[in-house]
């Protein structure tokens, strides 16, 4: 702490009465405000009680200040200063008989008045500074939260006058620039074909089962779902006939974890499993971005009936047919889900799908697991993610599978030891397989 002189020759003068008297270096006379002030006289007395000196930053302080342009400025004023104390002398109240100090009227230097206008008005412009930059901030809030709000409300303007077939034509149109693009990049090498599952499904089967279903339990709304879902898988007449409440229908019955409903979900996962298929699914997809959820729903498929892991395999893995929505299979965008503080993203549950069903004691499930390990093999990965997969593998080879399934799950395996070209390798080194554990199998690939 900092003392003034006069403070503080009134707090310790009791201490050098019949002690010592006052040190030479320390008469009035030989005050300087920069190179003999308080702050010397307090480092002394500190020495001289504690055996430590005060804080060097505080005996720096007047070199700092004047190492500034302000405190070069102020330099003659300051020097002006001590000179006038050093000559006029520094008053040292008399004390009172009942040791109080007698007031002594003294009028202030007119260097000392100087100097705290000075130091006023630079106080005075900082608070001047600082409440603009504070206005300035609230001004910049305030036009963000106008535009973002004006930007909602031409939104909603947008989304009632135009049509719905305008709008999906539009989305149709964004896309399918993606698509393009994604189709010119793929376009650079030959792209090796995925694994789906074109032939599994029989869509007026699996969408009549699913109208049974809607039909014992659905609202109006369901039912007008259902109708442009048909459209859409059947009559084959695009996404566009899909309207804005379709994600809804979706949410609504893959949320609905009655017993019950079991059947339902499974026709549902597998109508979709069919769209997926489709080239511009990637529209329905799209609309999912502020709820995610069909990954919400994907990232718990380990708690889900086998009936549904084997239906949401499925339909993850024909979204593998077209090069946009694969490619929404892998982004890396995270968000968090509901009833939980872990970040998720598009890749991090298509990888939890992939590792589950392949590790899965359900052999249809496996096969399902094993086609969607192949088909990120032949798409870009990062290394953790081709880590992780590697590690499933290995794992899967543990025990006996078919031909099929080891050969998608080696192809794999090479694909991943090229990204993660450290961790992998040594993987299969530590843990496995033994090579002769494929003799005699025809794994080979080119």
């Amino acid at each position: 702490m900092e003392f003034g002189t006069l403070e503080l020759l009134s707090t310790v003068e009791n201490i050098f009465l019949g002690v010592k008297a006052l040190p030479v270096a320390y008469q009035p006379d030989a005050y300087h405000l920069l190179r003999h002030n308080c702050n010397n006289f307090s480092n002394e007395l500190a020495q001289f009680l504690c055996g430590n000196s005060i804080p060097q930053h505080i005996l720096d302080l007047p070199t700092e200040v004047l190492s500034t342009p302000f405190g070069q400025s102020l330099q003659p004023l300051l020097n002006s200063l001590s000179a006038s104390s050093s000559q006029g002398g520094i008053p040292v109240l008399p004390l009172d008989l009942d040791g109080g100090r007698r007031s002594v009227n003294r009028a202030p230097s007119p260097g000392a008045v100087a100097l705290e206008r000075a130091i006023e008005d630079a106080r005075r412009d900082s608070l001047k500074l600082e409440e603009r930059r504070n206005t300035i901030l609230e001004k910049v809030e305030k036009l963000e939260k106008k535009k973002a709000k004006k930007q909602l409300q031409q939104e909603r303007q947008s989304s009632s006058s135009t049509s719905a077939s305008e709008k999906k034509m539009a989305d149709a149109s964004e896309a399918n620039t993606a698509r393009e693009g994604s189709e010119e990049e793929n376009s650079k090498a030959p792209r090796e074909p995925p694994i789906v599952f074109k032939d599994l499904i029989d869509i007026r089967k699996e969408y009549e089962s699913l109208a049974e279903c809607i039909a014992k339990v659905g609202q109006d709304d369901d039912h007008q779902s259902m109708a442009e879902l048909k459209q859409y898988v059947i009559d084959d007449e695009g996404s566009w006939a899909l309207g804005d409440n379709f994600l809804l229908f979706i949410a609504k019955w893959l949320n609905d974890d009655k017993p019950c409903n079991d059947r339902l979900r499974v026709q549902l996962l597998t109508v979709l499993a069919s769209a997926a298929l489709k080239d511009d699914v990637i529209l329905i997809l799209h609309q999912d971005r502020r709820d995610h959820v069909l990954m919400n729903y994907a990232h718990n498929i380990d708690r889900l009936p086998m009936s549904e892991q084997e239906a949401l395999a499925l339909f993850m893995c024909n979204l593998f047919e077209n090069g946009s929505s694969s490619e929404w299979l892998l982004y890396i965008s995270e968000w968090t889900a509901p009833h939980t503080t872990l970040p998720l993203s598009n890749i991090r549950v298509t990888t939890k799908v992939a590792v589950t069903a392949l590790l899965s004691d359900n052999p249809l499930l496996q096969d399902r697991g094993s086609a969607i390990i192949y088909n990120l093999a032949i798409k870009e990965v990062f290394d953790d993610v081709a880590t992780e997969l590697a590690m499933a593998i290995l794992q899967f080879f543990s025990t006996e599978h078919g031909e099929e399934h080891i050969f998608r799950c080696m192809k794999g395996l090479l694909r991943f030891a090229y990204i993660a070209h450290s961790e992998v390798p040594a993987l299969i080194k530590m843990i496995g397989p033994d090579p002769t554990q494929f003799k005699g199998k025809n794994v080979s690939s080119n």
